[in-house]
C-alpha cells in the first residue's frame, strides 16, 4: 500500500478556512442566517449558494497561506482578495456570501502562513501576534483612511455613519472580538462537555452579543442592531446552550431575527475564524504544534 503523503502546510491552512466556512453554514439554528434548513432573512440566497461560494474559494486561501509565508505586503494580499472576491460573484450571479471571510479570513491565513516562515508554534497567540507585527501598521492606516474617505461597501458606510468598528478596524487590533471573545467562548463550550453544535452556536451568540456587526445596521438600522445584541444577551442571560431547550430557544431568536430582516452576517463571519483556529490549533498550543509539524519538514 502506497503511504499517504501529507498535505502541504499552505493546504492544509487554507482548507481548514474553507471546512469552517462550510461549518458555519451548516451550523442550525443561528439567528437570521442561512443555513440548509432554510434561508434566514434573505430571498436572495440560499445553502446551495454558499456551496457554490466555497467552492469557487477553494484555492484563496491556501494561496494567502503562501504569501504570508513569503511575508508579501498587505497590497499583495489585498490583490488576492479582490480576484477572490470576483471569482466569488460569479460563482454566485453576484451574490455577495463571503466577502467579509475573504477579508478576515484571509488575513488569518496569511498570519499562519508567517508564523509558519517564522518557525513558531501554531497558536492563536501567534496568529494574533505575527498579524499586528506583520500588517498592523498598515491596516491601522487603512482604517484611518477609511474615516475620512468615501466609503465604497456598506459595511463601511454603515460604520463611518454611526461610528462603528469596521472590519478593517477589527483586523487592526488584531480582531479582540475573535481572539477575546469568540475563540474563548467555543474552547470553554467544549471543555464543558457540550457538543460541537452547541459550542458554536453559544460562541455565535457571544459574538453577537458585542461585536459592532454592520451588517446588522445596515439591514435594521441601529434599533435592529441594539434589538439583535439585547436578544443574544438575554439568550445567554437565561443559560444558553446549557438551558435544556436551548434549541428551541434559539430558534426563537432566530424567527424573532427574520421578521426584522435581521442577519448577523459579521458575526457568522467571526464565528467561522474561531471554527478555523478550532481545526489549526485544537485545545492546546500542544495539539497546534502537532499538527503542522509534518508542515514544517515540508516546507523546509
Amino acid at each position: 500500500m502506497q503511504p499517504v503523503t501529507p498535505k502541504p502546510w499552505w493546504q492544509h491552512i487554507g482548507h481548514a478556512a474553507v471546512r469552517a466556512l462550510y461549518a458555519e453554514i451548516a451550523l442550525e439554528p443561528k439567528p437570521g442566517l442561512v443555513s440548509f434548513r432554510d434561508t434566514g432573512s434573505h430571498q436572495d440566497m440560499d445553502g446551495s449558494t454558499f456551496l457554490r461560494s466555497l467552492f469557487a474559494l477553494r484555492h484563496y486561501f491556501p494561496r494567502m497561506a503562501q504569501a504570508g509565508w513569503q511575508g508579501a505586503p498587505f497590497a499583495s494580499l489585498q490583490q488576492l482578495g479582490l480576484q477572490a472576491e470576483a471569482r466569488m460573484l460569479r460563482a454566485t450571479d453576484g451574490i455577495n456570501t463571503h466577502r467579509g471571510a475573504v477579508f478576515g479570513l484571509g488575513m488569518l491565513c496569511a498570519s499562519a502562513g508567517r508564523v509558519q516562515a517564522l518557525g513558531l508554534p501554531s497558536t492563536p497567540q501567534n496568529f494574533r501576534a505575527v498579524l499586528l507585527t506583520t500588517w498592523g501598521q498598515t491596516l491601522a492606516k487603512r482604517a484611518e483612511m477609511a474615516q475620512s474617505t468615501t466609503p465604497t461597501s456598506h459595511g463601511q458606510r454603515v460604520a463611518q455613519r454611526f461610528g462603528l468598528r469596521s472590519a478593517v478596524v477589527e483586523a487592526a487590533q488584531g480582531f479582540p472580538c475573535l481572539f477575546e471573545i469568540t475563540w474563548p467562548t467555543l474552547q470553554q463550550a467544549l471543555a464543558a462537555g457540550m457538543g460541537e453544535r452547541a459550542a458554536r452556536v453559544q460562541a455565535l451568540f457571544a459574538t453577537l452579543a458585542v461585536l459592532d456587526d454592520t451588517n446588522l445596521v445596515h439591514r435594521g438600522g441601529l434599533d435592529g442592531f441594539h434589538f439583535a445584541q439585547a436578544q443574544a444577551r438575554q439568550f445567554l442571560a437565561s443559560g444558553g446552550i446549557f438551558q435544556a431547550d436551548w434549541v428551541a430557544q434559539a430558534r426563537v431568536v432566530h424567527r424573532t431575527f427574520v421578521q426584522r430582516h435581521l442577519s448577523p452576517g459579521g458575526a457568522a463571519d467571526v464565528l467561522a475564524s474561531a471554527c478555523w483556529i478550532h481545526t489549526l490549533c485544537g485545545s492546546s498550543s500542544h495539539d497546534a504544534s502537532e499538527r503542522l509539524a509534518p508542515a514544517r519538514m515540508v516546507a523546509a
